[in-house]
């Protein structure tokens, strides 16, 4: 709750010192585009879209780890997460320009790691059997100026040969992985130990967008559910489920106090009337 109300009192007195640089800046009617100096918003939805949006968001996370069961996937590639905040729900929202990026993040130990299939090295080359894992959103995101920032999420297991099918994921919408990321320091039950995030340095360019940097969320209080629709399809036409193999080589599903994540951030926001009026 403290952090809470110290982001909102940040908010408000980041309102106030926009008004003035808003005041400058000539309206344009019926703006569907945001105005120069603020593309980067592109993915939060104009008042016309939705007459709700009342702050812009552009967040990326450019590093970290995430842990499942017995599998950590280091963060390498840059994943973004672009939209608005709903001044009425103060959920997260975007249009089709938002989201989150489904960025692929390559998985150590590959296919064989993830099922000891040490055969399937006969039938595909080892460049086929690379993994990759994709965080996509499994429902709707809080509010990302409060903490906890809820993100629920489902994590999609895919190969360049297809051989664990299009549809093998950990996580969905009706059984999300749902995190509650922070920056001060986890109280999760055990056997994993506190760990601590960092809050992010605060900036305010001259037209009024407020930038933070080198902040770091992290969990370990969530829990994450077996895979599913993991199909090992042999000869082309033989289909076979291997959800349990990947459960028990993964250690899948594990819960709360055994896995992690640790995502480290920039972000940068604007009020929508900046953005497009």
């Amino acid at each position: 709750m403290r952090q809470s109300r110290m982001k909102s009192r940040l908010i408000v007195a980041f309102g106030a010192a926009v008004m003035a640089v808003a005041l400058l800046v000539p309206a344009a009617a019926n703006a569907k585009e945001p105005k120069p100096g603020y593309t980067q918003f592109a993915a939060c939805p104009s008042p016309e879209e939705n007459p709700n949006s009342g702050f812009c968001i552009n967040s990326t996370i450019t590093g970290g780890n995430f842990k499942m069961g017995s599998k950590n996937v280091p963060i390498e590639n840059p994943i973004t997460l672009k939209g608005g905040i709903d001044v009425e729900t103060g959920e997260f929202i975007y249009n089709s320009k938002g989201g989150l990026s489904k960025t692929k993040q390559k998985v150590p130990g590959g296919v064989i790691g993830l099922t000891g299939l040490t055969w399937l090295l006969e039938f595909f080359g080892i460049e086929a059997l690379t993994l990759y894992a994709t965080t996509e959103l499994a429902g709707t995101p809080g509010n990302p100026l409060e903490e906890p920032f809820t993100l629920p999420i489902k994590v999609h297991l895919e190969t360049p040969s297809g051989v664990l099918g299009k549809n093998c994921y950990v996580g969905s919408t009706s059984n999300p992985i749902k995190l509650n990321l922070i920056t001060k320091t986890t109280s999760p039950p055990p056997p994993n130990k506190p760990i601590t995030g960092k809050e992010p340095t605060q900036e305010q360019t001259p037209l009024g967008v407020l930038k933070l940097n080198n902040g770091e969320y992290v969990d370990n209080s969530f829990a994450a559910p077996g895979a599913s629709g993991c199909v090992l399809t042999l000869f082309g036409f033989i289909p076979i489920s291997i959800n349990g193999l990947v459960n028990a080589q993964s250690g899948l599903p594990s819960p709360a106090g055994t896995n992690e994540t640790r995502q480290k951030y920039n972000a940068e926001g604007a009020f929508s009337f900046l953005v497009y009026e």
